[in-house]
């Protein structure tokens, strides 16, 4: 039976009985089975869990380098979208000095250049970049063109602005500058002729017979013809005066004034706003007059202008 057992000593170092441990050989090689077995299940799992955590390594690894090119294809999109609002700047800028030549309309002194003063217009960005490659370059680029796009389009605004301000100042200055004839025939007086009997400059007096200088223009037609206001403007005088008989005075502004006399009829007061084409009185034969007509005048910066070169129609 001996044969079949096998004995294991434990000696201690410190004078401690020799001990023995006998156990049959049977058992042993049972539990060298169960210990390699063990370590054989042991190392699969440990080899299997390796496999697993290098595996969702991987495909961390994978969907982080599919993210970085997703946001790469997103820095290079934004790159093309800058140069391209950069391309917009310059031809909005093109076109506004366009209008400016065409106008006669030059920019004041004080205006920068887009990119400043002297600046150079920047170099479309490199959107060429591999996905692979790192983008920090760009992303530099990118951020100094915004910069410079910020700066560009602040005073592009500033440029637009000054030049709807010239436009509209224009649009008022046109509106208050004279440019039809002073009277018109309204329905009841549709048909009704009219004619020019004295014109600006020097003749001969119908009530002197000497030479004088005649400051307006005068047109005859029936009385009760509608006069009418040449441009936006303001009454200052609606009244009787002198030998103009009944008369009517408008400020346009911008050192324009007109004159009305002879009326019939006035129809607006001192301080009312009118505009061209309003009726502002009849034609008449008051004042100092050899018949119905109204005497137009115009004075630029308080002299007296040639009342036609302001009648265009």
């Amino acid at each position: 039976m001996m044969k079949d057992k096998v004995s294991i000593f434990v000696v201690s170092t410190s004078g401690s009985p020799i001990k023995q441990i006998t156990a049959s050989k049977t058992f042993l090689r049972f539990f060298v089975c169960i210990l390699t077995v063990s370590v054989a299940l042991f190392g699969y799992i440990l080899y299997d869990y390796a496999a697993l955590k290098i595996k969702n390594i991987e495909g961390k690894f994978t969907q982080q380098q599919a993210e970085i090119k997703t946001q790469r294809k997103q820095i290079q999109g934004f790159a093309e979208e800058i140069t391209t609002l950069k391309t917009k700047v310059l031809a909005l800028n093109k076109f506004e000095n366009q209008i400016r030549f065409i106008a006669n309309i030059e920019k004041s002194d004080e205006t920068d250049d887009l990119f400043g003063v002297g600046g150079s217009i920047p170099e479309d960005l490199d959107t060429r970049v591999p996905l692979t490659a790192k983008h920090n370059s760009l992303l530099r680029e990118m951020h100094d063109q915004v910069k410079q796009l910020h700066q560009a389009s602040t005073i592009q605004n500033e440029n637009l602005d000054s030049l709807y301000d010239h436009f509209k100042e224009q649009r008022n200055l046109l509106a208050s500058t004279p440019a039809i004839r002073p009277i018109r025939a309204s329905d009841k007086t549709k048909g009704t002729r009219w004619w020019p009997t004295s014109k600006f400059g020097y003749r001969k007096s119908r009530f002197t017979g000497l030479r004088e200088f005649h400051k307006g223009y005068d047109i005859a037609t029936k009385v009760g013809t509608p006069i009418i206001s040449t441009a936006n403007g303001v009454i200052t005088f609606a009244g009787p005066k002198g030998n103009w008989g009944n008369l009517v005075i408008i400020d346009h502004g911008h050192g324009l004034m007109t004159r009305y006399a002879h009326c019939e009829k006035i129809l607006k007061k001192r301080g009312d706003r009118v505009r061209r084409g309003d009726t502002i009185a009849l034609v008449g034969d008051t004042g100092r007059s050899t018949g119905p007509h109204v005497h137009y005048e115009v004075h630029l910066n308080g002299l007296p202008v040639n009342p036609e070169k302001y009648i265009l129609n």
